[in-house]
C-alpha cells in the first residue's frame, strides 16, 4: 500500500493486482478524488463541505472490469462488514473531490460508497479547462455499455471487500444521474437508485442507444428522481413526461422537482449550489434507500 499525502487526508492506494512499473494508469488512480476539476474553477471555495476520514477507509484503488482496468474511489467504516453499498456516479468532470467527499459522507453513515472514474478509457476530464471539450472529446466517446460492464465490475469489488450484495443502492449526478436510471434498468439486484437532475431525452447515438424515457417501462428498481425547476438543460416539459412515463409503468419511481432550483443545486463547489435543496434532497436520498432496504 502506498499513501499520498494530500492538504485534506491520505489516499490510500490498493493495488489489486501484482506490482508493476508507476505507469500513466498507476498515476491517475493515485489521484482520483484528488483536487477539483479544472473546468469549474475557480470553486467557491466558502461553501465548498469537507469531509475528513477519521474512523474511514479511504483512498484511491484499482478495480479489473472486462475492458481493463479501472481507477475508482471509495470509503467505508474501518473494518467494516456486511455493509450497504452505494455506487456513486460522477458529473462529467470525473472523479474529483466533490465526488470523494460524497462517498466520506456515505462512510460515516454506515455505508461503502465507491465511485468508479467511469472516463478511464477516453480521457481525463478533471484536466480540461473547457465543458464543451470534455463533453465533445471524452463524454460523448463513452459508451453506455461500457459504463455498465464498469459499474458490474465496481459492484463485484465492493462485495468482495466488505460490501452485502443484499443491499446495494446507486446515485449519480448529472451524467451520472442519467447513468443511474440507466443501470437500475439493467441490474436488477440493485434495491434502490437517486438520480440528481440526470438527462432524460437526448439524441440517440451509437454509444446512447436509449435514455431514460425509453426505460420507463422495465424498471424493476425504485428510483427517485430530484430535479430543477430552472435547469436550463433539462426542460420541465422532458420532467413531466418522465413522471407520465413511470406513472404508466406502475411501480414506485417518482420524479420530486424544486421549483426554484438551477441544474447542479448539490454541487458544494459550484455558484450553482443551493443549501436548502442540496439539504433537503440528501435527506430523501437517504429516506429513499432506507426505505427501500439500504
Amino acid at each position: 500500500m502506498k499513501t499520498i499525502a494530500t492538504p485534506d487526508h491520505d489516499l490510500h492506494f490498493d493495488s489489486l493486482a501484482p506490482a508493476v512499473p508507476f505507469s500513466r494508469r498507476d498515476f491517475v488512480a493515485t489521484v482520483v478524488g484528488a483536487g477539483f476539476a479544472l473546468a469549474v474553477q475557480p470553486v467557491a471555495a466558502q461553501q465548498i463541505i469537507t469531509t475528513d476520514s477519521a474512523g474511514l477507509s479511504a483512498g484511491a484503488l484499482r478495480i479489473a472490469s472486462e475492458n481493463g482496468e479501472i481507477a475508482a474511489y471509495r470509503s467505508m467504516p474501518v473494518g467494516g462488514k456486511s455493509l450497504p453499498v452505494v455506487l456513486v456516479i460522477s458529473e462529467i468532470f470525473g472523479v474529483h473531490e466533490h465526488i470523494a467527499d460524497l462517498t466520506r459522507r456515505l462512510a460515516k453513515l454506515g455505508y461503502l460508497a465507491v465511485a468508479p472514474e467511469l472516463f478511464a478509457r477516453q480521457g481525463d476530464p478533471r484536466k480540461l479547462t473547457n465543458i464543451q471539450q470534455i463533453i465533445s472529446e471524452i463524454v460523448a466517446k463513452v459508451p453506455d455499455a461500457q459504463v455498465a460492464a464498469d459499474l458490474d465490475a465496481t459492484l463485484a469489488w465492493a462485495v468482495a471487500n466488505g460490501g452485502d450484495a443484499s443491499r446495494v443502492a446507486v446515485t449519480g449526478f448529472c451524467w451520472g444521474g442519467r447513468q443511474t436510471w440507466m443501470y437500475c434498468a439493467r441490474n436488477p439486484k440493485v434495491k434502490a437508485g437517486v438520480a440528481w437532475y440526470g438527462r432524460i431525452e437526448d439524441t440517440v447515438t451509437l454509444n446512447q442507444p436509449r435514455h431514460p424515457i425509453d426505460i420507463a417501462a422495465e424498471l424493476k428498481v425504485p428510483v427517485l428522481g430530484l430535479y430543477g425547476g430552472k435547469d436550463q438543460g433539462i426542460p420541465l416539459d422532458n420532467v413531466e413526461d418522465m413522471k407520465q412515463a413511470l406513472a404508466t409503468a406502475g411501480g414506485k419511481s417518482q420524479i420530486h422537482v424544486y421549483p426554484d432550483a438551477p441544474h447542479a443545486f448539490h454541487a458544494d463547489y459550484r455558484p450553482s449550489y443551493r443549501k436548502a435543496e442540496a439539504e433537503d434532497g440528501w435527506r430523501r436520498m437517504l429516506d429513499w434507500f432506507r426505505a427501500n432496504g439500504v
